[in-house]
C-alpha cells in the first residue's frame, strides 16, 4: 500500500507536469492536498501545514534565490561572463579551446542559468569554428560544461532550492557541488572530443554579441562570481571548527559575509557597478529581468516545501523510509527519482525541486540525517537532474538551435553527454560517501 501511494503521487505529478503541461507550482500543490486528505489529515490541518511549508522554504531561501538570479542577469548583460570566456580562450590558446569552452561554461553557470550561458557564448562558436574543431565538439564542450554548475553548484536555483528543503549547508553543498561537478565537466568535454568530432553542422548567421563600452578585465569579471563562492565556502569552514573562545571579529565578521544572503548581494553590487554593453537598458532592467526570472522558481520552490511538510504530517514520509531503508539504494534513490521526474519532464531545476519535497520525509528512516548525508542526498540528486536533456527539455533545443545541430545530431551528442554527465556524478557522490562518513 505505502508503494502504492508513492507510485500514484510520483505518477500524478509526472503525468500532470509532462503529459498535461500543468505549472509544477499547481501540480505540487494540488499533489499536497491530495496527500493530506489521503492521510487523514482535517481540511484546517492541512491548509495550516500547507501554508507553515511554504512559508519556512521562504523564509530559508527565497532571497538568495533572487539574489542568485539578479547576480546572473546582471553578469550576463555587463559583459562578465563573455570576458571571462575570452581570457581562457587567450590563456589556453587555440590547441584547448574545447578545454577552454567547458571550463569557460563551467565557471559562468554558477549564477547564471546554463540556457542563457549558451546563448551568450554561442557567437563564441562561430568565430571558433575550424577545420579542426567541428561545431558539435565545441557545443557539446560549452553546453556540459554549463550543465555540469547548473545542477551541482548553488547559487543556481535547483540546488539552492533542493539544499532548502533538505535543510542542507548551502555552503557544504557548494564545496562538494564545485569538486562532483569536476568529473562530470570532465566526462561532458571526453564525450565531446571522442564522439561528436564525427558529426558536422552548420552555425546559423547572427548578429555578435554586444561588447561593453570599456573592456573588462579578467579580474573584474571573475570577482563577482567568485567572491560570493569564497565567502560561502569560508563561513561553511569556520562554523566546522567551531566559535573560538575569544569571540574573534574575524570570525564574526566571515560568519556574516559568509552568509549565503549577504555574500550574494556582495556579488550583486560588484557586478552592478559594471557598465551595461552599449545599446542595452542599465541596471534597473538587470535587477527587475532578474527577479521576473526568479518569481517561478521562488513560487515552485515554496509548493515543493509545502508538500515535503505535509508528507511529514500525515506520517506517510516515516512509514516510506522505513520501507525504503530495507532496500540498500542509499543514494542511488534520490538519483533515480531525480532522473525520472527530469526524462519525464524536462526540467532540471523542477526534478530537483519536487524530488527533494519527496525525499525529506524519509531521510531519517533511511538513515541520512547528518549534515554530510543531506549534502550528499542534493548532489546525488543533482547528478539524476542531468539524466536525460532530450526533446522536452528547453536547454536541448537551445543547444541544437543555437550551434546548428540538427535533432538527430543533438541526441547522438548532447543527450548521449548528460547520460554520461549524470553517472559520472552519481559515482563520485558514492565515493565521496565511502570517503566521508
Amino acid at each position: 500500500m505505502l508503494w502504492l501511494a508513492l507510485g500514484l503521487l510520483f505518477a500524478a505529478l509526472v503525468v500532470s507536469i509532462a503529459r498535461f503541461r500543468v505549472h509544477p507550482f499547481l501540480a505540487l500543490l494540488l499533489g499536497s492536498l491530495a496527500v493530506g486528505f489521503a492521510g487523514g489529515l482535517k481540511a484546517s490541518e492541512l491548509v495550516t501545514h500547507l501554508i507553515t511549508g511554504f512559508g519556512r522554504t521562504m523564509e530559508s531561501i527565497g532571497l538568495v534565490i533572487a539574489l542568485g538570479a539578479v547576480l546572473g542577469v546582471a553578469l550576463e548583460r555587463s559583459g562578465s561572463a563573455r570576458a571571462l570566456a575570452h581570457y581562457l580562450l587567450r590563456k589556453l590558446g587555440p590547441t584547448r579551446t574545447p578545454l577552454a569552452l567547458s571550463l569557460g561554461g563551467w565557471a559562468i553557470a554558477i549564477p547564471v542559468f546554463c540556457d542563457a550561458g549558451f546563448v551568450l557564448m554561442a557567437p563564441l562558436l562561430r568565430a571558433l569554428r575550424s577545420q579542426t574543431y567541428s561545431i558539435p565538439l565545441l557545443a557539446v564542450a560549452l553546453a556540459s560544461g554549463l550543465y555540469a554548475t547548473h545542477v551541482f553548484v548553488p547559487p543556481t536555483p535547483g540546488p539552492l532550492a533542493a539544499a532548502a528543503t533538505l535543510e542542507a549547508d548551502v555552503g557544504l553543498v557548494l564545496l562538494l557541488g564545485l569538486l562532483t561537478s569536476l568529473p562530470a565537466a570532465a566526462v561532458g568535454l571526453l564525450w565531446a572530443h571522442c564522439y561528436a568530432t564525427r558529426f558536422s553542422a552548420e552555425m546559423p548567421e547572427g548578429p555578435s554579441a554586444p561588447e561593453p563600452d570599456t573592456p573588462l578585465s579578467p579580474l573584474k569579471a571573475l570577482t563577482p562570481i567568485a567572491l560570493p563562492v569564497v565567502l560561502i565556502a569560508l563561513r561553511s569552514i569556520v562554523l566546522a571548527f567551531g566559535a573560538p573562545s575569544n569571540k574573534s571579529w574575524v570570525h564574526a565578521t566571515l560568519v556574516f559575509a559568509g552568509h549565503p544572503v549577504i555574500a550574494l548581494l556582495i556579488g550583486v553590487l560588484l557586478a552592478l557597478m559594471f557598465k551595461a554593453p552599449a545599446g542595452e537598458m542599465r541596471q534597473q532592467r538587470w535587477i527587475a529581468d532578474g527577479l521576473t526570472q526568479a518569481g517561478s522558481i521562488l513560487l515552485i520552490t515554496g509548493a515543493g516545501g509545502a508538500l515535503g511538510y505535509v508528507l511529514q504530517a500525515t506520517g506517510l514520509g516515516d512509514k516510506l523510509g522505513a520501507a525504503l531503508a530495507a532496500h540498500p539504494l542509499g543514494l542511488w534513490m534520490p538519483f533515480l527519482i531525480a532522473a525520472l521526474f527530469k526524462s519525464a519532464q524536462g526540467s532540471s531545476t523542477v526534478a530537483l525541486i519536487t524530488t527533494s519535497a519527496l525525499m525529506a520525509p524519509l531521510l531519517p528512516a533511511m538513515g541520512l540525517t547528518s549534515e554530510l548525508a543531506r549534502v550528499l542526498v542534493v548532489l546525488a540528486m543533482g547528478a539524476g537532474a542531468m539524466v536525460v536533456s532530450h526533446l522536452n527539455d528547453s536547454y536541448f533545443w537551445v543547444v541544437a538551435q543555437f550551434s546548428g545541430m540538427n535533432m538527430t545530431t543533438a541526441l547522438r551528442t548532447f543527450s548521449l553527454a548528460t547520460l554520461f554527465q549524470g553517472l559520472a556524478g552519481i559515482l563520485t557522490v558514492t565515493l565521496l560517501y565511502y570517503v566521508l562518513l
